[in-house]
This record gives structure tokens, C-alpha cells and sequence, in this order.
């Protein structure tokens, strides 16, 4: 496979690496002068220099071939939409990833299509997010194209869902619940599983079923 990567800080070295050791063909493009010497030193001629917004750059690096990925993981959103709207419209790039620095820009990568995205801040959030047991619904993770949610639910001793079977819920259509974590050990849900208080559940569903999930599995 032939990876082109804009951005040549923490993510993008890490990621030119592991690709390299996977075996893939990768090119790196870097636009700080000092530290493109520096990430030519160790992956040589696989770095370019100079800013992956300018299309010249782009071609420079081989992106007319086209890649099969682009990967776009700049310290800059703006920089990041553009790098990949300029590799799917003018060069036919089918894959792109983007990285979201400021969560708050995700609505205008998601507007423009761009996706998937990586978002350190969304992640870690995510995951103080499952740690704090106040939370009853947690989202673990979006699968955009295929509009679906995946979401971890605690259901906790008022719930309506206590005592019951899985056959016996009315959950909405478009979702399923998929494991149960009780005491520390997990299955597989099936329709006789019976939920208890203290219960993890992990549940897949289409998107904008949340709400009416919530209400069969948490609200009386």
C-alpha cells in the first residue's frame, strides 16, 4: 500500500514509522525546515519538505500516482480539511484521515465529509467520560458511513430494564444489545439474558436511536 502522510511531528513520525515496518511505502511530508532534517535523517529520502496545502507539494510527492491513503495529521485543522479536500477533488485520493486537533472543528470535517477522524482530545474525554460511573450512556464509537453508534449503557437499580430478559425489552428498531460485563466477567447478549443493577451493556444502534434506547434500558 502507498501511504502519503502530511505532517511530520509526534503522529505523523510515529505513524511513517509503523507503516514502514509493516511494509508499506510511505512519503512524508514536512513543512518546518528543522524538522524535516531531522525526520530525513532517519527515514531519508521518504520526506519531503514543504507545506501539504500547496498542490505543487503535493505533486512533488507523488500524489498524482494516487495513493491508496492519505493521511492527514497537521497541527492544524484547516490545514488538514484542505490537504484532504485537495486530494479527493483535484486527485482522486478514495482514502483519506484526518486528525481533529480542536474537537470543536469535528462539525466541518463532518460537513465536508471528511472521515474518518482521529481526535487525541475526543478520546481521552472518552475515556475519563467511561470512567466516571455518574454517566449511564456512554458512546464508545461512531461508525459514520454505516450511520450506526456503539454505546456502553450502565444500568443502574431504578432502572425498568432490571430483572428482565432481553426478548422482553421493547428496544427501538435499528439496535441490539451486543455484551453484557457483570462483576467483571463479559458475554456474548443473547435473547435470555437478563439484566441486573450494576450490569455494563454495550449496545449498537442507528444513529439518532439514543434517545428512545435510553428510555427503554434507563428511564422509567
Amino acid at each position: 500500500m502507498y501511504v502519503l502522510v502530511a505532517g511530520g511531528g509526534k503522529v505523523g513520525a510515529n505513524v511513517t514509522r509503523t507503516l514502514i515496518s509493516w511494509g508499506h511505502e510511505v512519503t512524508l511530508i514536512e513543512q518546518r525546515r528543522d524538522r524535516f532534517e531531522r525526520l530525513e535523517a532517519e527515514f531519508e529520502h521518504r520526506v519531503q519538505v514543504g507545506d501539504a496545502t500547496e498542490m505543487f507539494v503535493l505533486e512533488r510527492a507523488g500524489i498524482r500516482r494516487p495513493p491508496d491513503l492519505l493521511v492527514a495529521v497537521t497541527g492544524d485543522d484547516v490545514d488538514n480539511i484542505v490537504i484532504c479536500q485537495m486530494a479527493r477533488e483535484h486527485f482522486g485520493v478514495q482514502k483519506v484521515i484526518a486528525r481533529v486537533n480542536d474537537p470543536r472543528n469535528q462539525e466541518h470535517f463532518d460537513l465536508l465529509g471528511i472521515q474518518p477522524t482521529v481526535s487525541a482530545t475526543a478520546n481521552v474525554l472518552a475515556m475519563i467520560e467511561h470512567e466516571v460511573p455518574e454517566h449511564e450512556l456512554i458512546h464508545l464509537l461512531e461508525l459514520k458511513r454505516e450511520s450506526l453508534e456503539i454505546v456502553e449503557v450502565q444500568i443502574v437499580k431504578d432502572s425498568p430494564s432490571v430483572g428482565k430478559r432481553i426478548d422482553r425489552l421493547s428496544l427501538p428498531d435499528g439496535s441490539r444489545l451486543i455484551s453484557v460485563m457483570r462483576e467483571g466477567r463479559a458475554w456474548i447478549a443473547d435473547e435470555a439474558t437478563e439484566l441486573q443493577a450494576g450490569d455494563q451493556v454495550l449496545a449498537i444502534l442507528e444513529a439518532g436511536k439514543e434517545e428512545e434506547l435510553r428510555g427503554v434500558l434507563l428511564k422509567r
